[in-house]
């Protein structure tokens, strides 16, 4: 079975907490769909504990754009390390105090596990009857009939921020699972067959939600 993960933003004890209660089997893979820094108490832990879980489970680890903001004001420099001018207005803070910036000299630099994770890091992922992104995908791109395609065109932008179209009719022929924009219940965001959401606000006290695939059963922290 696949599961994919919504948005963890450094809630650790939550990530632990869903992690116990999702039936994990040998084969299982999993496939985590973005931000899994800012904003929460334990930026730094969350990646350490999803570096330790891929040496039990196949990962995928997307981007979501507060990694690309985290890294951008790092000092990153390609396409998908953008808006470090407003990192700190995101949450920020609290993954710089988890990675002792603070505190350190001139010359901060990731830990090299973690400097691996985060260049290891994909902006989508296509598979089966589904495609992963963390936000979603430009208006031009829901009239098109090729998903590959489609995903491969984007840009970071909107595959990192967009929030107008994630609950749009397409033409895509998958479903599209993909975190960023929680309801304001904190519920899944069904939108069959065209899209699910499981950013479920996990960091303002809903939920951290995973989805296993292809039965579409949904398991909670809480």
């Amino acid at each position: 079975m696949l599961y994919a993960i919504g948005d963890i933003h450094g809630m650790r004890d939550e990530l632990a907490k869903l992690l116990s209660r999702i039936p994990l089997q040998r084969g299982d893979r999993l496939i985590f769909i973005g931000d899994y820094v800012d904003r929460g108490p334990d930026p730094k832990g969350v990646v350490e504990d999803l570096i330790e879980l891929e040496k039990r489970y196949e990962c995928i680890y997307l981007m979501g754009n507060h990694e690309a903001m985290f890294l951008s004001f790092l000092g990153w420099e390609g396409p998908s390390y953008f808006g470090s001018e407003a990192f700190l207005h995101n949450g920020g803070e609290t993954t710089l105090a988890s990675y002792g910036y603070f505190g350190a000299d001139d010359d901060f630099a990731l830990e090299p596990g973690h400097e691996r994770f985060y260049r290891a890091l994909r902006l989508w992922h296509l598979e089966g009857e589904y495609a992963f992104v963390h936000a979603g995908l430009g208006k031009a791109s829901l009239a098109l009939s090729d998903p590959k395609y489609a995903l491969s065109r984007e840009s970071p932008k909107d595959l990192l921020w967009q929030r107008e179209t994630a609950d749009l009719p397409h033409s895509l022929g998958v479903t599209v699972v993909y975190g960023h924009t929680p309801l304001p219940d904190f519920g899944v965001r069904w939108n069959l067959p065209y899209s699910i959401g499981i950013d479920t606000g996990a960091v303002y006290g809903g939920p951290l939600t995973a989805i296993r695939l292809p039965d579409e059963t949904i398991f909670q922290s809480s």
